[in-house]
């Protein structure tokens, strides 16, 4: 069975991440999987780089006028001539929407070879967003965009008619869904791609290259004193308004002073140099860092992972914090829930409210017979739900599954 991934990136960005995870977890098991992908990170033989033209940046101009994202990439529709397509069985999508890929090829793509969606957002059943907040207009076709400025951005609100055309192409398509939150499960259910399978299936995560580390060697490694609580945070940008850098900054800002004089801030991803100069605490950023390893040194070295997220599906910091054994504090919103469990693996906070993230912290940091309760929790769940080697098994049956069925 050869499995064809289409991806933004092999390791670029959380849904490049979650999608080269997944192929590294079917290699181990003996499928043979490859990677088409918007832009290439990695050395690996099996990826690949989407094909793209010239023209497309002139014609691109004129489709962002008229609010239309990704429309002018017709280099998709030529997909099919690439050998790894060809070779492959099944095809599996994940993110379709960082500017390589054009979502109107969906159905010329699927027409001979079955294809998985794997959803990282809600993208693929909005008239533009990969987020809606509050808004619900997707159930409905979209129009009258509240929140026109949300990646992927819009000129002209076009929302309806974007909607429209995604609807349109996934009546003419072989398509079986794969959605990695509870949260995003009944987003779909609730949406036009509700007409295919849906299939709640968790990312996946190496359990060896995450482990708990010794706390002590790694506060050595990293230069942070014995002495110090450690509260670490993480996004690919922490300047993201998404990942709540300014609600983190408010909430911090709020901790009882006696607590702060003995609390360093650790942060990693880009941006973090400047976001902190203001708030009172130590603070040591690692910049953007890929090493597995050094990921982990990290989480180890910290009490706590805070993820003030506004907007999330299956966060894989907070997957990668848990097999660490590091407890959390994040928001009730989106897939967070699924992995941070209040009282049990962290503290859940009521969405946006920087009082009660604060208190979160406070009452983690101050019981440490607590913290260490929930670090065990951590690991236990991290071992038991969210092994690779679990996630490429389901992969591989719903494979199988999508393959008999295209041959019936």
């Amino acid at each position: 069975m050869k499995i064809l991934q289409i991806n933004q990136s092999d390791i670029g960005g959380g849904a490049g991440i979650a999608g080269y995870r997944l192929h590294q977890g079917l290699l181990t098991q003996g499928i043979d999987s490859k990677l088409l992908v918007g832009f290439i990170k990695t050395d690996d033989p099996r990826v690949e780089s989407v094909r793209k033209y010239r023209l497309e940046n002139q014609l691109s101009r004129f489709t962002w006028r008229l609010g239309l994202n990704y429309v002018h990439l017709f280099s998709s529709f030529d997909i099919p001539q690439h050998p790894f397509y060809q070779d492959a069985d099944i095809l599996n999508f994940h993110n379709l929407h960082t500017g390589y890929f054009n979502y109107l090829a969906i159905s010329k793509l699927t027409a001979s070879k079955p294809a998985i969606f794997t959803l990282h957002d809600m993208w693929s059943f909005t008239g533009h967003c990969a987020y809606s907040y509050d808004c619900d207009r997707w159930k409905i076709g979209c129009g009258q965009c509240p929140y026109p400025h949300t990646y992927p951005a819009i000129k002209l609100d076009n929302t309806r008619l974007e909607w429209k055309l995604k609807n349109w192409v996934y009546s003419q398509s072989n398509l079986t869904i794969v959605t990695p939150s509870r949260w995003l499960t009944e987003q779909t259910q609730a949406s036009m791609l509700n007409r295919f399978p849906i299939h709640h299936i968790p990312y996946g995560i190496d359990t060896t290259a995450y482990q708990p580390l010794d706390p002590q060697l790694c506060k050595t490694v990293l230069g942070i004193p014995q002495n110090k609580k450690v509260l670490l945070f993480a996004a690919d940008s922490l300047k993201d308004s998404r990942k709540g850098g300014d609600l983190l900054f408010q909430a911090l800002q709020e901790l009882p002073p006696s607590l702060k004089a003995e609390t360093v801030l650790l942060t990693f991803g880009s941006g973090g140099e400047t976001m902190t100069s203001q708030l009172g605490i130590p603070t040591l950023s690692l910049g953007y860092i890929s090493s597995d390893r050094l990921k982990s040194v990290a989480f180890s070295a910290a009490d706590l992972f805070i993820f003030p997220t506004r907007a999330d599906n299956l966060p894989l910091v907070l997957q990668e914090s848990m097999a660490c054994g590091t407890p959390m504090v994040s928001f009730k919103i989106g897939g967070v829930p699924d992995l941070v469990r209040h009282q049990v693996t962290g503290y859940l906070a009521a969405p946006e409210d920087t009082a009660d993230f604060c208190n979160g912290i406070v009452t983690l940091l101050t019981d440490e017979a607590l913290r260490e309760k929930m670090s065990r929790n951590c690991r236990e769940i991290a071992v038991t739900e969210y092994p690779l080697e679990l996630q490429a098994q389901r992969y591989i049956e719903l494979y199988r599954d999508a393959g008999v069925s295209s041959q019936g």
